[in-house]
């Protein structure tokens, strides 16, 4: 069973939401912190001008003047403290004695003896800070020794800031959700804006996988991405549909130039019925016809196997020079035809597909021997450039646009043999390798045709 398929338009979707909650959420943890960090700023500073108003009373006021005869004061003295400076604030004084004073109402606050200590700036030693629990409520206490003895603490308590906290964490939760909600919608829409034109690009490449028609309309309109994409791919069917026109354009031509032969092949088979009543000189120029015939058809389909499967394409690049595939096309030259073939190259460097290369050269070398009965085959190369020159009977001016078409055949050629994919196959290998395929009249008669490539430099 495949995994389920996630869509790139969900992907952004939920990139967007996430990247919205991750956002919110940052700002609301900073946002808590900060207000927490303000609040205990706040609650402290309160806690400590309350303490320090204290200290600066009197001790009589503080009902820590001479005890008077009468009853014994309780553990808490519910008699009012006056003019506290704060209403929020709890004061609990201890006396010497252990008599607790307190405001009328006042929650009791535990002594605490030890604490986080800061400095008051009024009373006798340290002042130490606690938080404690009193009557499931957290206070935050400040507690000191006061001169001639006593203890005094102010206390407050920290609900109102629990509160608060728990009011912003609810509200940041909230927030969250709605910025989560509200990315997660935005981003379906700036996703389907994004990826409109992919989905028509994908639907596009499939109909073009189904059918296998190259015509097929693609989007290409913007100068994203996207639209980049489609062009690209719109260049892509292009060039497939030239490579099938060329294709289409092989056959045909190939079935052509494949009749004539085939055709002279039968008549001579059809001739070999009635082989007793010929001549022996008939019988050896059929004979002759019938090899010259097969060995052009062999050439022929050799060649037109090349050009279709193009398996020069598969044959790494290297660096080599080029005066040594000249020499290797001479010598075989020679030694196939007995004809002269000469050779002056420099030691360029290029880098090629070697073979692919020699053919070319071969093939100029080749075609040179075929139009120039007597003469010496002239082999030049000079920086990259192999220009081959005969003494043949030259190339009309109407011929020299055409003569590397494939099937091509000058007038004037078309009585020798030949298929007329030799220098079409030239100009390819030029073109594959990034040079050109040229062609010239030679001064003083003949023909000079060539191929330059880009020369390594090194």
């Amino acid at each position: 069973m495949s995994p389920p398929t996630v869509t790139l338009r969900a992907k952004l979707v939920a990139a967007l939401a996430l990247l919205a909650a991750a956002a919110t959420v940052s700002v609301g943890v900073f946002s808590y912190r900060a207000t927490a960090a303000r609040l205990d700023v706040e609650v402290n500073r309160s806690l400590t001008e309350t303490l320090q108003g204290v200290l600066a009373r009197p001790r009589d006021a503080l009902g820590l003047g001479p005890r008077r005869r009468g009853p014994a004061v309780g553990p808490l003295d519910n008699r009012p403290l006056d003019n506290r400076p704060f209403d929020l604030v709890v004061v609990q004084i201890t006396r010497p004695d252990g008599v607790t004073l307190a405001a009328e109402g006042a929650v009791v606050l535990p002594m605490q003896v030890a604490g986080e200590t800061f400095s008051s700036g009024v009373g006798v030693g340290p002042a130490y800070r606690n938080d404690v629990e009193v009557d499931g409520q957290r206070y935050r206490v400040l507690t000191t020794q006061l001169r001639g003895g006593g203890t005094v603490q102010v206390g407050r308590s920290l609900a109102e800031n629990e509160r608060l906290l728990r009011s912003l964490r609810d509200r940041t939760f909230t927030t969250v959700l709605l910025v989560v909600a509200a990315a997660s919608a935005l981003g379906a829409l700036i996703a389907r804006q994004v990826t409109r034109r992919l989905v028509e690009l994908t639907a596009a490449a499939q109909q073009v996988a189904s059918t296998g028609r190259l015509d097929v309309p693609v989007p290409v309109e913007g100068s994203d991405e996207a639209g980049r994409l489609g062009a690209a791919f719109n260049e892509m069917l292009a060039a497939l549909a030239r490579s099938r026109d060329d294709q289409q354009r092989l056959v045909q031509d190939a079935g052509h130039e494949l009749r004539t032969p085939l055709t002279s092949v039968r008549t001579n088979v059809a001739v070999l019925r009635s082989l007793d009543r010929l001549t022996p000189g008939a019988r050896a120029r059929l004979l002759d016809d019938l090899e010259g015939e097969t060995q052009e058809l062999s050439h022929l389909v050799n060649e037109l196997v090349e050009l279709a499967v193009d398996q020069r394409d598969e044959e790494p690049i290297s660096a080599v020079v080029l005066r040594d595939i000249a020499e290797r096309v001479a010598e075989r030259t020679r030694r196939r035809t007995g004809r002269t073939v000469t050779v002056d190259a420099d030691d360029a460097v290029v880098a090629v597909r070697p073979a692919a290369v020699e053919r070319a050269v071969g093939n100029l070398v080749e075609n040179a021997v075929k139009f120039s009965d007597e003469g010496p085959i002239e082999v030049v190369v000079r920086r990259g450039r192999v220009e081959v020159l005969d003494r043949g009977p030259g190339i009309a001016a109407e011929d020299l646009p055409h003569l590397f078409d494939r099937f091509y055949r000058a007038v004037d050629a078309r009585s020798r043999p030949g298929s007329g994919l030799g220098l079409s196959i030239v100009r390819g290998v030029a073109e594959a390798h990034r040079g050109a395929a040229f062609a010239t009249p030679r001064e003083g008669g003949g023909s000079v045709v060539g191929f330059s490539l880009p020369v390594s430099e090194g």
